[in-house]
């Protein structure tokens, strides 16, 4: 109890607050700018967190890449451009949310149930980070293998429409992750003799060109008039949110827990998160063929997964010092600095510094209701703004984002030429969300591919040995044959009939 009556002692005092308010202001401005990630927000903090003791350089981290996260959905829901890539898996349906004029709707739900899924993860990262991190660590290539297949998956599953022209989508971006010299032999594929190419294509230049310069393009070639964007103002965003809560209790549920789980595998993250979790939603709901026309219910599912994943991040992190995302890979390097050694121990050498930490994180989730709501009504302004001013504004912003991610004009080039590419893409039916997902989880496939068959000496039947590996390998067969045993049942009924 003392530990715990210092943790407060160190966090509620004026220079950590001020540190926390300052930081969840940074979070929302960087999350909500197209190409600046919530990685990169951390990353732009840690020359700071030198100048600082240890609580309010964790606390800062923490603060910022929580807003960060949820800011991402904001320019998803207006302007169909995701701020970060754990808002990319329902950016379209947020964005068809907006459309029908429901923008309070859709940004009440992003920012209450990423409140909801934040404050789950921390809950259980509080109460069980030992016992999680050492299921975390049964994880081998075999089950890393089977979960990017059933991700890879569910790039099937939220296609609307034809499924066969997601498989097409998805096989694109697996494709592209295959440029470069970023795979287990570091041979150069693909690359045609460019030097820019050895270092593969950016996944942020790529989601910028698809979402973002596809969305200009189709403005520029179908301009029908329309002066602005929407002619509905975004009202009271709490509005309704407790009758969503009570009409998806399970799905809150339900993407709060597959966030944190997979939020504690090392090397998942937010994204992947946010992906399965949505393509779960429309499994098992009762109304699958609204998905992708403007429904809720996705939204609310993923948008508690990504945000309780950041949680679920830190228990590998804090427990055995193994970064469950990129930005505890970062917040790993920052412990160490300010001698909070990641490890067992950790509990016993510094019991106030991580009670302080678990307080900071149910704080920054706290404050994502006040901060959420006037980044919301600061954002509406976007929607006064005519078109022909607007969309050469957002074009600015997304050369100048790729640029800034590696002083590079080679990354300008890339959006440009994925900005085309999504367009006809999608003119032509081709869903170009399974393209995203499949550039994400391509290397990591195809490594837990590789390291598998060379610990299993080729054997495929390796892949089945190990209990998780079983049990994740047999449910991944079982959602690709489910189609084909529905499609022979129907086709048994109808004979019969």
């Amino acid at each position: 109890m003392a530990d715990i009556a210092t943790a407060f002692g160190l966090v509620f005092q004026p220079y950590v607050l001020s540190v926390i308010l300052m930081s969840a202001v940074f979070g929302l401005i960087v999350g909500a700018i197209p190409g600046l990630t919530a990685t990169m927000a951390t990353a732009l903090l840690v020359p700071v967190t030198f100048f600082m003791p240890p609580v309010p350089a964790i606390a800062s981290i923490v603060t910022a890449t929580a807003m960060a996260i949820f800011s991402g959905d904001i320019p998803g829901a207006l302007m169909r451009i995701p701020g970060t890539p754990a808002s990319a898996a329902y950016t379209d349906e947020s964005y068809a949310m907006t459309r029908k004029g429901e923008a309070e709707t859709v940004l009440g739900a992003d920012l209450v149930f990423s409140v909801i899924g934040g404050l789950f993860g921390t809950i259980v990262l509080v109460l069980s980070a030992p016992s999680l991190a050492e299921i975390a660590l049964k994880f081998s290539s075999f089950e890393y293998f089977w979960l990017v297949l059933l991700g890879l998956s569910s790039a099937v599953m939220i296609t609307v429409g034809d499924s066969l022209k997601g498989v097409v989508s998805l096989l694109l971006g697996l494709l592209i992750s295959a440029i470069g010299l970023d795979n287990p032999a570091a041979y150069p594929r693909f690359t045609f003799g460019s030097i820019e190419l050895l270092g593969s294509v950016g996944l942020i230049p790529m989601m910028i060109g698809m979402f973002a310069v596809s969305e200009i393009l189709r403005y520029a070639v179908e301009q029908q008039g329309e002066a602005h964007i929407f002619k509905k103002q975004i009202g009271n965003v709490f509005k309704g949110m407790w009758g969503l809560f009570k009409q998806y209790p399970l799905q809150t549920l339900r993407g709060s827990i597959l966030g944190t789980a997979i939020g504690a595998l090392p090397g998942a993250g937010a994204d992947i998160a946010a992906w399965m979790s949505y393509a779960m939603s429309k499994k098992f709901s009762k109304e699958p063929e609204k998905f992708g026309t403007g429904h809720i219910e996705g939204i609310v599912e993923a948008g508690a997964a990504n945000n309780s994943a950041l949680a679920g991040a830190w228990i590998p992190a804090l427990v055995f010092g193994i970064p469950g995302d990129s930005i505890t890979a970062i917040v790993i390097g920052v412990l160490y600095i300010k001698g909070m050694n990641p490890g067992p121990t950790i509990f016993i050498d510094n019991p106030a510094n991580i009670y302080a930490v678990f307080i900071v994180f149910f704080l920054a989730n706290l404050l994502m209701i006040p901060f959420g709501w006037v980044a919301i009504k600061a954002a509406k302004r976007i929607l006064d703004i005519p078109r022909n001013i607007l969309m050469p504004i957002i074009l600015l912003f997304c050369v100048v984002g790729a640029f800034a991610i590696n002083n590079s004009l080679f990354a300008v080039t890339v959006i440009l030429v994925f900005g085309l590419g999504g367009y006809f893409m999608e003119e032509n039916g081709y869903p170009v969300a399974p393209a995203i997902l499949g550039m994400i989880l391509g290397t990591m496939l195809e490594e837990n591919f590789i390291s598998s068959m060379i610990k299993s000496d080729g054997r495929l039947m390796g892949f089945f040995e190990r209990p998780i590996a079983a049990g994740l390998g047999a449910l991944t067969l079982i959602v690709w044959l489910w189609p084909l045993l529905a499609w022979r049942r129907r086709a048994a009924a109808s004979t019969r009939a």
